[in-house]
């Protein structure tokens, strides 16, 4: 019997997940991207297509605080809440990528809860 990587298990949990979770112009997807070092997230449309709202840690503007620790994840929360509510965003569904609700992914959705985002 073969042994599954770690990736391969997670791609595997993201796709049950994508199954249910679908982003279209009303409520568009936030999608959560996590390595070791840094974060990111986007705010998607799937039935377009489009990508309306995304922050990183690798911007300017965030590397000094870093990526790969929940201070880092609340800033890329903080600055994708900003970015969505500029584009008229309040409601979303949230897409964990397959990575375990904790720590930095529960860091950076509770950050965007409390920008005022609704999922």
């Amino acid at each position: 019997m073969a042994t599954r990587s770690t990736r391969e298990l997670r791609i595997r949990r993201h796709s049950r997940v994508r199954f249910k979770v679908s982003g279209t112009a009303e409520r568009p997807r936030v999608a959560v991207s996590r390595s070791n070092k840094h974060i990111s997230a986007q705010i998607i449309d799937d039935l377009s297509g489009h990508t309306l709202a995304s922050a990183s840690s690798v911007e300017a503007d965030l590397r000094t605080q870093g990526g790969g620790n929940v201070a880092g994840a609340e800033a890329v929360g903080k600055l994708l809440a900003e970015r969505a509510k500029a584009k008229g965003i309040t409601k979303v569904v949230f897409d964990r990528g397959g990575f375990v609700y904790h720590g930095r992914v529960a860091a950076l959705a509770a950050t965007l809860r409390e920008q005022g985002l609704e999922f």
